[in-house]
């Protein structure tokens, strides 16, 4: 027990970055937390971290072994889980990361609460690359292929990108019918967040995929936006299908060079691999996988 109490006095303050902080989630002093690190860092004959007057960083060898513990602690909370479930609904905190676009799955992500009102979700949202394990989440949501053995995975479902436009708009200007056509057109563009770099359209001829220089009547790094700038008729924008369900289903936005677009995108669940999954992290990728992408 002495050793697990080290341990996670050793995870708090490489999670806040500071023995003092440590300190209060623990309830016990910072000088307590430095002589409990003190002592693990002599049986283990490493250090590690980094200490100045004012701040504390891992060495690289710390954050080998917290990434060690922080399995160690989720195989923990697991077991416990796993005994507990028998005596109750899941529950705990379930830390989550989403791309941005992750606020058009709410609906699903409500549902899920009211499903299970004793979980409690803390929601990331972000487009840039997390590390799922270095940063204890437990897990999340992204499109694209898996590369990474130590994560398991589940697909939620398919979708494709759009060309669309309000039907007045096209009415204004005219509706495209070769890629060539845009460069006439007010081009709504999505530019990732993270990199800067603007969006591809997924233009092609045939079987070989094109490359135009689209104006940039706007540009956004969310798509909720152009989803708004679109219906007001404003321009073309290049949406995923499953953000705009419900205005293609009402005619509000209609999809323009069917036959010059090809993509086709997949979400996945992903989260660390364990012997043992957690009965909260169980109820939420079944939920998530069966609710989603639904009809």
């Amino acid at each position: 027990m002495d050793s697990l109490s080290a341990l996670n006095a050793f995870v708090q303050a490489a999670e806040a970055r500071s023995f003092t902080a440590a300190g209060r989630q623990l309830g016990v002093s910072s000088s307590a937390i430095g002589k409990a690190i003190a002592r693990l860092e002599a049986r283990l004959g490493v250090r590690l971290f980094h200490r100045s007057t004012r701040t504390i960083a891992l060495t690289p060898e710390g954050a080998t072994f917290l990434e060690r513990c922080r399995r160690i602690f989720s195989e923990v909370e697991a077991a416990e889980q796993e005994l507990a479930q028998t005596q109750g609904a899941p529950c705990g905190r379930l830390r989550v990361s989403l791309p941005i676009v992750g606020m058009l799955m709410m609906p699903a992500l409500g549902s899920f609460m009211r499903t299970y009102p004793q979980i409690e979700l803390e929601l990331d949202f972000t487009d840039r690359l997390v590390n799922v394990i270095d940063e204890g989440l437990d897990v999340v949501i992204r499109a694209g292929e898996v590369h990474d053995s130590r994560l398991m995975s589940r697909t939620l479902g398919s979708f494709a990108l759009k060309l669309v436009a309000a039907p007045a708009y096209l009415a204004q200007h005219g509706t495209p019918r070769q890629p060539a056509d845009l460069a006439q057109h007010a081009c709504l563009q999505h530019r990732y967040a993270t990199s800067g770099k603007l969006e591809r359209w997924p233009l092609c001829d045939g079987e070989k995929d094109i490359d135009i220089d689209l104006p940039t009547t706007a540009v956004a790094n969310t798509i909720e936006p152009l989803i708004h700038l679109a219906e007001q008729g404003l321009g073309i924008a290049c949406l995923p299908d499953f953000a705009i369900r419900r205005q293609l289903a009402d005619g509000t936005l209609c999809t323009v060079l069917d036959q010059h677009t090809r993509h086709a995108g997949t979400f996945r669940l992903l989260w660390p691999s364990s012997r043992y999954l957690s009965p909260k992290l169980r109820v939420f990728v079944d939920f998530m996988a069966q609710n989603l992408f639904a009809a």
